[in-house]
């Protein structure tokens, strides 16, 4: 007995020891921990089970019976964040540079798996060099096992990819598959293509951060929810992220104490709608001015500026943010808009998160190349997400709400539950200029002084109908309210919708405008 309890802690310590001293070197050179030392800052003290340790591959093509280590090349296990319980799987780059085989898919859906019967947040640490060649389509096929296990996870436990290397090839359609990705400035790069067949194929000489580091998949593809200095930065906001979900589908959010009054009210609210409508105003303020102080979470913030979204809480209770920013093209909707918030919307559905709308939207995008991509399709998402969500809906026009995006943000039409207006809202089918010119061309035309006519008409458009009192009036907006009452408003409303029970109509699925 005492000759096979040696011969496991000998395993162990090479489980331990990854590739060896001179490749974690390495790896520290290039500004990067290794996989056991990225586990021992995510989850609790002395929390961390692993499983599969002493995995090794059967490869013995290319001189790869030379190179079995335990684990080959990924660590599986169970641990806690913030006593929470999780399952994680870390690529380990020091073993064949994290080379994704047919052991390693085994280990990953394994935990995949026990993640789902168990309900409990996954949690992936990706750091690879993609496919191991030497297995051949063996390693194509375990991609398969993986993709399938995400789908199947999906909308019931919360899904987090941490890309804190390469994730090259079929590896990156693993994280596009989840809830959220996380990169890092600099060390982290996604892409399907590698530099050097783009390069071979199309003559252009790009290197791995240009064609996918993490501002191209933050800011342009918009493949990535978060952007990180550095590796204890992207652990720590994965901390954070995890504590405004569920462990699953069937549980809401576990509330914080409040720390922040619930009946607070921001006298700086009732000054920052700017008089002169030419004017912008930060809807990040008004977000912050409202919600539990510190508590916004914002989500793809370096994508889409025009639209913010992200999660926060209300008198302790995590709830889903969706806004228009008048700072980037004066709120209006796009497609890359479109996609930022439907998603957003999916996300907070799909794990008993509440939503609140703020509206501030002068309409769609217009121009030849948003209606050649698809701006009607891609509008349409936001629509059908709103429809489809179950969970408690809020929403607050602080000005613009004008024609289609007025219906498309959580309006009453779209299931929305309480809908608040401020003063200053403008909530019309159209701007009143191009009403004026519309509705009254003859008789400006026929007028002694057209400008004059033009300029009457428009004012009195003004008068009648660019203010919230005629919604209000024929019930399209619940009550108008003083800016400075909105956080109260909004904490007792959702105290009587937490309870909110819904059910859509029985389906297999219906078709998303993808």
């Amino acid at each position: 007995m005492t000759q096979r309890l040696d011969v496991l802690r000998e395993m162990r310590e090479q489980a331990m020891a990854g590739g060896g001293e001179k490749r974690i070197e390495a790896q520290h050179a290039k500004g990067k921990m290794t996989a056991r030392e990225r586990l021992s800052f995510l989850l609790d003290e002395n929390s961390f089970q692993e499983l599969g340790a002493l995995a090794k591959h059967h490869t013995t093509d290319f001189g790869m019976s030379e190179h079995r280590y335990p684990g080959d090349g990924v660590i599986t296990g169970f641990g806690k964040v913030n006593g929470r319980r999780v399952a994680v799987f870390a690529q380990d780059f020091t073993v064949l540079g994290g080379s994704f085989g047919e052991v390693q898919a085994q280990k990953i859906s394994r935990i995949q798996d026990l993640a789902l019967v168990s309900g409990i947040p996954m949690i992936g640490l990706n750091d690879s060099g993609g496919a191991r060649v030497q297995e051949g389509v063996r390693s194509l096929a375990a991609y398969g096992e993986v993709f399938y296990r995400n789908v199947a996870a999906s909308g019931v436990i919360p899904q987090i990819s941490m890309i804190m290397g390469p994730c090259a090839g079929g590896a990156v359609y693993s994280p596009a598959l989840t809830d959220f990705t996380v990169m890092v400035e600099q060390t982290s790069n996604m892409f399907l293509t590698g530099p050097e067949i783009i390069r071979s194929v199309t003559g252009e000489d790009v290197d791995a951060e240009t064609l996918g580091g993490s501002f191209v998949h933050n800011a342009r593809s918009g493949n990535a929810q978060f952007s990180c200095t550095d590796e204890q930065d992207a652990i720590e906001l994965v901390k954070l992220l995890l504590s405004y979900l569920p462990q699953n589908n069937t549980e809401d959010p576990a509330p914080l104490v409040p720390h922040d009054e619930a009946d607070r009210m921001d006298e700086r609210l009732n000054e920052i709608i700017p008089v002169d409508d030419r004017e912008a105003y930060d809807m990040r303020e008004v977000v912050e001015m409202i919600f539990d102080d510190a508590s916004f979470l914002e989500v793809h913030g370096q994508f889409a500026g025009n639209a913010l979204v992200g999660f926060a809480r209300l008198d302790g209770h995590s709830v889903g943010v969706i806004a228009n920013q008048p700072t980037v093209l004066a709120g209006c909707l796009d497609i890359d808009a479109s996609d930022k918030i439907s998603r957003h919307i999916r996300i907070c559905d799909m794990f008993n998160i509440p939503l609140v709308t703020f509206v501030d939207c002068p309409g769609y995008l217009p121009g030849v190349q948003q209606e050649y991509n698809g701006v009607i399709r891609h509008g349409a998402k936001i629509i059908y997400s709103y429809c489809q969500a179950t969970v408690p809906k809020l929403s607050v026009v602080t000005k613009k709400a004008i024609g289609g995006s007025y219906v498309a943000l959580s309006s009453k039409q779209m299931g929305n539950d309480v809908a608040f207006a401020w003063p200053s809202a403008q909530i019309a089918v159209m701007g009143p200029e191009g009403a004026a010119r519309l509705l009254n061309k003859r008789q400006i035309q026929a007028a002694d002084d057209p400008a004059a006519e033009e300029t009457r008409f428009i004012e009195d458009y003004r008068e009648k109908f660019f203010n919230p009192y005629r919604a209000a009036d024929v019930g399209q907006i619940d009550e108008v309210i003083e800016p400075k009452e909105t956080r109260p408003r909004l904490i007792r409303a959702l105290e009587v919708l937490r309870t909110k029970v819904q059910t859509n109509v029985p389906k297999k699925h219906g078709l998303f405008p993808v």
